[in-house]
């Protein structure tokens, strides 16, 4: 007979094995879709656990359906259709073209960090300011002789900003649902670090462009600036930062963005639906795989696995402090292990909400550590998909360590939020 509770996390180390091989063996980490991998851990949980078939089922049920679940994939949802729908009116492409206009070329990885922070922020993901800035960034090396690693590096440093702090990223939605805390304090609780890290990051790409030597005759971006179709992106911002509430801040802006469309020309009412309707396609491999874990969550708390784990991270764990390092280096690990952020912060989530509760942790400031550390470990892996995107677009012309030392943002966000962590937090409560 097993005493051990160890058994009840197998079912989780099997999700990650089966999703870590897989990517090893094909060479790519996004071969497998995480909904289907994490089935192999469902189904060892079905078959290891002691409770009877119908309870175990009621068990995977309850979590697939708990209300933080469901909240989390609604806003997915929205969050997905707002990004789809302003990328739709040609918010993504004014953004870029404004930026890159005003842009003295001496200063072009200044300006690159600080569009890819905008962007970022405004859509809520990494991948996605990539995949918009990265072409460009790269033609701009080659007419500029500025090197190629050090606007790769800004960029991908921006993305980030904004992978971490976007209230509509999916990883903020991950961290500030889990953790059970509001999108706008986490937010604030999250740009203590995230701003001054960002600052040092400019003062860097100000020194370094101050003694640059560049083609100042090349030309970046349109005259034609259509300012208003940034509205959107600014709206929600200034909606979120306000105190309302998330569903009604992506609404809000969905029906914006729609109106825009409308008034360019550009929208018919079937295509502003189908619009909408991609945004949710895109997201539907992160809401099954919120389903899904929460479900199997449910299955390990439920066999008292995570009530076990959490016992034995104890004996690590002596303060509140300790504590926070235990939050960090917990998610970090998983995220090593899947190269995913969000899948990170979800799996690493219900344990570290019970951490934050034992220890009295204030949830935004707990969510922010979660998420922060999930996005460094994401920003830096070489088989991560940010990584491996923007290394594509170069063509073999930069390597991975040449990035990895012009990625100035995220070692200082990595060094602050240390500093916090061995410093300030231990001189007061946390705030």
């Amino acid at each position: 007979m097993l005493t051990s509770k160890f058994y009840t996390l197998l079912p989780f180390f099997i999700f990650i094995i089966i999703f870590l091989g897989t990517g090893v063996y094909l060479g790519d980490f996004y071969q497998l879709p995480a909904p289907v991998a994490i089935l192999g851990g469902i189904s060892v949980a079905f078959l290891l656990y002691k409770a009877d078939f119908s309870t175990k089922i009621n068990w995977f049920i309850q979590g697939c359906g708990d209300s933080k679940i469901i909240t989390m994939c609604i806003v997915y949802l929205l969050a997905g259709a707002f990004a789809v729908v302003t990328k739709a009116i040609g918010g993504v492409d004014m953004m870029v073209s404004i930026g890159l206009h005003y842009i003295p070329i001496s200063y072009l990885a200044l300006g690159v960090f600080l569009i890819a922070c905008f962007l970022s922020v405004s859509i809520g993901t990494s991948v996605g300011c990539i995949v918009a800035l990265g072409p460009i960034v790269v033609g701009l090396s080659e007419q500029s002789g500025i090197s190629l690693g050090l606007l790769c590096g800004a960029l991908l440093g921006g993305a980030m900003f904004g992978d971490n702090l976007s209230l509509i990223s999916d990883t903020t939605i991950a961290a500030t649902q889990t953790i059970g805390c509001e999108m706008r304090d986490k937010f604030k609780a999250n740009l203590k670090f995230a701003l001054p890290a960002a600052i040092i990051t400019i003062l860097i790409l100000l020194f370094k462009g101050s003694n640059s030597n560049v083609n100042e005759m090349i030309v970046v971006g349109t005259t034609d600036h259509n300012y208003w179709l940034l509205v959107p992106y600014i709206l929600i911002i200034f909606l979120a930062m306000t105190g309302m509430q998330v569903f009604s801040v992506l609404f809000i802006g969905i029906l914006i963005s729609g109106l825009i469309g409308f008034v360019k020309g550009d929208f018919t009412l079937i295509t502003f639906s189908n619009e909408i309707y991609n945004g949710f396609t895109s997201m539907t491999e992160i809401f099954l795989l919120s389903m899904l874990t929460g479900g199997l969550a449910k299955m390990m708390e439920s066999e008292g696995g995570i009530s076990w784990l959490l016992s034995k991270m104890k004996s690590f764990m002596k303060s509140p402090n300790s504590a926070q390092w235990g939050v960090g280096f917990l998610v970090s690990s998983i995220n090593f292990a899947v190269a995913n952020n969000t899948v990170a912060i979800l799996v690493a989530g219900n344990l570290a909400k019970d951490i934050g509760e034992e220890y009295e942790l204030p949830k935004p400031t707990l969510a922010s550590i979660l998420d922060i550390f999930a996005c460094v470990v994401q920003g830096l892996l070489p088989y991560g998909a940010q990584v491996l995107i923007l290394l594509s677009f170069t063509n073999s012309k930069l390597n991975y360590l040449e990035l990895l030392q012009n990625v100035h943002y995220i070692f200082a966000l990595l060094i602050i939020t240390s500093l916090y962590m061995l410093f300030v937090s231990k001189s007061r409560k946390i705030a």
